[in-house]
């Protein structure tokens, strides 16, 4: 999905380089779910349901509002 790749693209090259080993691992499992799965927990569809991944969800959702917000 084009828009999930823009959208994780933006978070990691902007996020990756200062996050804890913690936050890269729930990236990695984030990364290795269904797209649809995975486009539920970004777009909002779904809440995700372990407590680490739903973390990093909202930083992405996060990041993504205050991008689209600025003009990014």
């Amino acid at each position: 999905m084009k828009e999930l790749d823009v959208l994780l693209e933006r978070y990691v090259r902007s996020q990756l380089a200062n996050a804890s080993s913690e936050e890269r691992a729930a990236l990695t499992e984030l990364l290795e779910l269904p797209d649809p799965l995975l486009a539920d927990y970004l777009f909002g569809h779904t809440p995700a349901t372990e407590p680490h991944v739903a973390r990093l969800v909202s930083a992405i959702r996060d990041s993504r509002v205050g991008e689209y917000l600025c003009g990014a």
